[in-house]
């Protein structure tokens, strides 16, 4: 994929995500040279994701028929993080599909307020058993929709 052709994300203001969720940083996140290691960041996003989607989409990861596989992800670093401390993960939805759905996401570091990263990542919902792409059910949706459209200007 160029860079022409990548999704945009917006830029780290948290005026442009309608929801934030406020996680704790945990002692495994540092590494070596003492700040939250990269990788965590996308930690922090699937996290911020999946709780919403559990907890106000219905999105039943047990017992349910339908489940998300993240298809792609992305992350640009912006600042470090540390432990301990809480990093806000503010989201949106940047295109919602039939089956998938593109959130843009920007971390925050919860003390300072100062820009982590900005992202996105993809999720396809699939059957749980056949891993077919799935429409995204219904009350899921409903919530997804309520993410979306204007928040502040898209770059």
């Amino acid at each position: 994929m160029s860079h022409e052709s990548q999704p945009q994300v917006p830029p780290a203001d948290p005026a442009r995500y309608p929801r934030s969720t406020a996680l704790q940083t945990r002692w495994r996140d540092n590494d070596i040279y003492g700040h939250v290691n990269n990788a965590t960041y996308y930690e922090y996003m699937d996290t911020a994701i999946n709780t919403l989607l559990i907890s106000e989409g219905g999105l039943d990861i047990h017992t349910g028929s339908v489940i998300g596989i993240c298809a792609e992800s992305h992350c640009k670093f912006l600042g470090p993080l540390t432990f301990p401390g809480t990093v806000e993960v503010s989201l949106r939805v940047g295109h919602l599909g039939n089956s998938s759905v593109r959130y843009e996401l920007a971390l925050f570091d919860g003390d300072t307020g100062k820009p982590a990263a900005t992202g996105w990542f993809v999720h396809v919902f699939v059957g749980d058993h056949d891993r077919v792409p799935a429409p995204i059910p219904s009350k899921l949706r409903s919530l997804l929709e309520t993410l979306t459209g204007p928040h502040g200007d898209t770059p």
